[in-house]
Parts: C-alpha cells; structure tokens; sequence
C-alpha cells in the first residue's frame, strides 16, 4: 500500500526562518536559474522573482539575450552570466519556459553536466526530456501532459490514477516528482506520496509554474540537510497559500477572491512568509 501523507501549514513553517545575525548572503541559499528563452523570456522573469521574494541571499540567472536581459531590468541584484565561478550554488533549476525541440548542442551539453554533478536540480518544463539517467539530486515538476510524456519516454505505461503515475515514475528515474495540479502530488522514489491542497483555481494561469520552480529552488537551497520530497511539498504549500495572499482570500476559503496573475503570486510572497513566521 502507498504510504500518504497530507501535508500542511505546520508542516510547512520549519521549512522558513529569519535569518540571524550571523546569516550571510551565501547562508541564505544560493540559487541558480537556466531558464527562460527567447520565445519565453518571461518564465525566467518569473523564477528568478519567485527565489528573491521566498528567501533567497544569492541567485544567478545562466543565459543570454532576451531572457538575461528581462532578468536584470526587473531584477538588477540578479547576477548573470554563463560563467558559475566560484559561486557556492545549492540548488539549481532548469526547464522552465525553454522548448527541447529548439535546444542547441551546446544548451544539452551544459544541461547534461547540471544533471551530472551534485547539487540538486528542479527541473521543469523543456528539459525533462533530460531527466532520465541524471546522477544529481533531481525533483521533475510536470503537469498532467508533461508526465504523460515523460513516462512514454520511460516505457511506463499509461495510467489515470495520478498517485500511481506520480510514484513509479519517481521509481524509475530514482528522483522525487512534483506532479502539479489542483492537488499537487508529491512522489518519492521509495512510493511514499504527500499531497498538497493550499491552493486556489485564480492561480490556473500562464507562468505560475515557473514562480513554483523559483521558490523550490529557493527552499531547496535553504534546506540542504532536508528531504527533498518534504522541501518540495513545503514550496508547493508555500506557493498555493502565496496565491490566495494575493487573490485575498483567507486560509479557511472565506473568501471568493479575484483575478491573479503570476507575477502576483511571487510578489505575495513576502507577506505569506511573513504570516507563517509570525
């Protein structure tokens, strides 16, 4: 039998803390970002907003162009470049708002060394396709469809029991997946299944998923010693309670609420931190 688990507000708040004095920027978690396009330089936007505003002392977005650009005129702090350096990453997120069918050989080459190293990666959207084989620390974030397409690659069968989807698909790649949906499933490689309901349908809106990668990359970073399927349903809870923040509803759906967009939802961050720490 799988093992499930509904996780919560209380669950959620050891994930976050304020800093101390003795935090520094690198304490903080350092995030770095290959994301974005330039079809789709929002989605960099976006993930590199969402790691800032959930905590992050250090985030460094990896690209050039349209996407870079957009980044440092939202975004100035942002470091960019190609070159890493010396920097002490501790949690990288890839994928989001890129196409593999338009994927250079030097982008895949560069992918593939993330996916072979030992810092955790996030990986979304245009490079799932990469997953499989990945020595790193890996959690996968699809939708409905990703998955599907996903687990084709994988020679798994097609399911529509989403929790059994979720955890053999994790039990082939060896890595934690974050099936997104109006319930969010989180899957373990060993089967154990979290599920996550803080969210509200006013987030069914473009770009939410790259503010989801952002902040797990963030929470990642900051929990080094954590699982990471518990670090990611603390980010999946962090981001639906961030979304009703920002729609205005309460926790306990008192509320209606109103139209949100994306950015909405990563700029409500501070505010829904900031009433788990209180």
């Amino acid at each position: 039998m799988v093992e499930v688990r509904e996780w919560s507000r209380a669950d959620t708040i050891p994930f976050l803390r304020n800093p101390s004095p003795a935090d520094d920027k690198y304490s903080r978690g350092v995030v770095a970002l290959r994301t974005g396009s330039a079809a789709y330089p929002g989605a960099a936007v976006l993930g590199v907003e969402a790691a800032w505003r959930a905590g992050a002392g250090y985030v460094r977005h990896v690209g050039a162009g349209r996407a870079a650009d957009a980044v440092i005129a939202r975004r100035p702090e942002t470091v960019t470049g190609s070159d890493t350096g010396g920097t002490r990453i501790g949690a990288w997120v890839i994928g989001s708002g890129t196409d593999a069918d338009g994927r250079s050989a030097d982008e895949r080459a560069a992918l593939h060394d993330i996916l072979a190293g030992r810092v955790p990666v996030v990986v979304d959207a245009g490079a799932l396709d990469l997953a499989a084989g990945a020595d790193a620390p890996i959690l996968v974030t699809p939708h409905a469809g990703e998955l599907a397409r996903l687990r084709g690659q994988l020679r798994l069968e097609s399911t529509e029991d989403r929790a059994s989807a979720a955890a053999e698909t994790a039990a082939r790649l060896g890595g934690t997946v974050l099936l997104k949906g109006a319930q969010t499933l989180i899957a373990s490689p060993d089967g154990a299944i979290i599920t996550v309901e803080a969210a509200t349908g006013w987030m069914a809106t473009a770009g939410t998923g790259d503010v989801l990668a952002g902040i797990l990359g963030a929470l990642i970073a900051a929990n080094p010693d954590a699982p990471l399927a518990e670090t990611a349903a603390a980010g999946a809870w962090l981001h639906g309670y961030a979304g009703r923040v920002a729609a205005g509803m309460t926790q306990d759906d008192s509320r209606h609420g109103h139209p949100i967009v994306a950015m909405d939802v990563a700029e409500a961050l501070p505010r829904a931190i900031a009433d788990l720490l209180l």
